[in-house]
């Protein structure tokens, strides 16, 4: 499995969602804008059932760490909760077929699938992770501090996080050249 990006264009972000909609549905589009509006990791982001949103807030337990976390939703996440509600369906994602007797979750293969074949379309390498690689990123390029997005994807240390949204060299030694004193 080949390690995949964090989306560093804005204008990228947007053309994945339009781009999962329009080969897949709006099921996967809504996935992808969830997932970087929330950095869940993707097996917690496919477990979200409505009853655990209350009140604008989203309580996981991660599968990974077995934490518990509380996530105050943006407009965006908001946004797909509540179009995601008009199916009357106990999961956020829940999969779509004649053969399934209790309701469970799409799986993560297929959003894998779904990721891969849209990078592939576009690209780039694209994967589940991309969804919180990205926020991860782009919460670094708005100012947040290291330390504090390390804490909300939940990493062993700033340099896990450095080095998992994809912050190189190249970046560090752009530095020097956009600061002179």
């Amino acid at each position: 499995m080949k390690e995949v990006e964090a989306v560093k264009d804005l204008k990228d972000i947007a053309l994945i969602e339009r781009t999962l909609e329009r080969f897949f549905s709006e099921r996967e589009r809504d996935i992808w804008k969830f997932g970087i509006n929330t950095a869940l990791r993707i097996s917690d982001l496919l477990n979200v059932r409505f009853s655990d949103i209350a009140d604008g807030l989203l309580i996981v337990c991660e599968q990974k760490t077995g934490k518990r976390r509380l996530i105050k939703l943006n407009d965006e996440a908001l946004q797909v909760v509540k179009r995601r509600q008009r199916f009357n369906d106990e999961y956020l994602f829940q999969a779509k077929s004649r053969n399934v007797k209790e309701p469970k979750p799409v799986s993560r293969q297929y959003v894998a699938e779904a990721f891969r074949q849209v990078g592939d379309h576009l690209g780039m390498r694209l994967g589940t992770h991309s969804m919180r690689k990205t926020r991860g990123y782009h919460l670094l390029q708005s100012g947040i501090g290291i330390e504090l997005i390390s804490r909300m994807l939940n990493h062993s240390s700033p340099t896990v996080t450095m080095r998992y949204i994809g912050i190189t060299q190249e970046n560090i030694d752009q530095t020097y050249v956009e600061l002179v004193l």
